[in-house]
């Protein structure tokens, strides 16, 4: 994995199309810096009513974003691009999943906040990390919420012919999907 190095800062427009130039501007920087091939980028970001969550920058602002999401449903959207240098395509893509968030107590959102774990996700949770009940409707990719979209990013692979190996192959290369 390479880092973009690039400063996030979502371009102006939708998040539906903001968040997928973003991932695509982070694909071209690392093939700038001197990766080629097929260069896969992702940028993940949470809106809940206009408001745009990203990363809380500290356990009280983790806070804010959790009671803010409770009891509430929000968007998780994904922007995922893909730049072959060797042939100079690129292509992106936006995957939205809409999540309903359960009335979870403050004791619950402290504990959650304390363990650290909200500090370095949009939105500030990892709805694989989150305690059971807190996550009361998924519509879309559990996946995209876990942090890449798998069935998106694998339709994006196949249009650029990346062989993508079936589970349990090794590497072998005959079990190509």
């Amino acid at each position: 994995m390479t880092p973009s190095g690039i400063e996030e800062i979502l371009p102006p427009g939708p998040y539906r199309e903001s968040v997928p130039r973003l991932a695509l501007a982070k694909a071209r920087a690392v093939t700038r810096a001197g990766v080629g091939g097929i260069v896969l980028a992702a940028d993940t970001v949470v809106v809940v009513g206009e408001e745009l969550l990203g990363k809380p920058r500290d356990a009280a602002d983790a806070r804010r974003m959790l009671r803010l999401l409770r009891g509430r449903a929000h968007e998780v959207i994904t922007g995922v691009a893909l730049v072959d240098t060797e042939h100079g395509r690129e292509a992106t893509s936006a995957v939205v999943t809409t999540v309903v968030m359960g009335h979870f107590d403050d004791a619950a959102l402290e504990a959650y906040v304390t363990s650290g774990g909200p500090l370095d996700k949009a939105g500030a949770y990892a709805i694989q990390e989150i305690p059971e009940g807190w996550v009361t409707s998924l519509v879309g990719s559990y996946t995209n919420v876990v942090g890449l979209p798998l069935a998106e990013t694998r339709a994006l692979l196949a249009e650029f012919r990346v062989p993508l190996l079936a589970p349990g192959s090794a590497g072998r290369g005959d079990d190509e999907l």
